[in-house]
């Protein structure tokens, strides 16, 4: 996967040339996440990358950002629960502190997650899974992506 989309995810997924996009929403983008040490980790990207803080958006598109959301989350739900019966929910996070541009994490969670880590915070797991090479996004997520894609297209009632 070029590396370079990720200096613009943004411009990138604008331009058409972010490998991640899964599809193109009202308000911004649903991508994979570049981990996937949790299978179907995805990020909504906001559509403008000055923005910065869901509070800088007008409030119809703050509300169509969220309904984004929403449904980028059912997705994930849905095609991850039908892919591991160990799924157990979705966590959704709008956090904003590395990267200063507006975009949402879509965390599945699983019972098959250490038992000292299933109740924390993604952001606590170690720090080696985060650089593991093992659970880089690549080829072997396409089914993944495409159930995810397919549960969007559902959701959204375009599929």
């Amino acid at each position: 996967m070029p590396s370079d989309f990720r200096a613009d995810r943004i411009g990138s997924a604008l331009r058409g040339e972010n490998p991640t996009v899964l599809r193109r929403l009202t308000a911004g983008f649903a991508v994979m996440g570049d981990v996937q040490f949790l299978p179907g980790y995805c990020v909504l990207l906001a559509d403008d990358p000055a923005v910065q803080r869901l509070s800088d958006l007008p409030k119809a598109r703050r509300l169509a950002y969220l309904n984004d959301m929403d449904d980028l989350g059912a997705a994930v739900e849905n095609a991850c629960a039908g892919l591991d019966p160990a799924f157990r929910r979705v966590n959704l996070e709008i956090l904003g502190n590395a990267d200063h541009f507006l975009h949402a994490h879509i965390w599945p969670r699983y019972d098959w997650e250490p038992t000292e880590l299933r109740s924390l915070p993604v952001w606590l797991r170690p720090r080696a899974d985060w650089t593991d090479p093992r659970y880089t996004l690549g080829p072997e997520h396409d089914t993944l992506r495409q159930a995810i894609a397919e549960a969007l297209d559902r959701v959204r009632g375009t599929g």
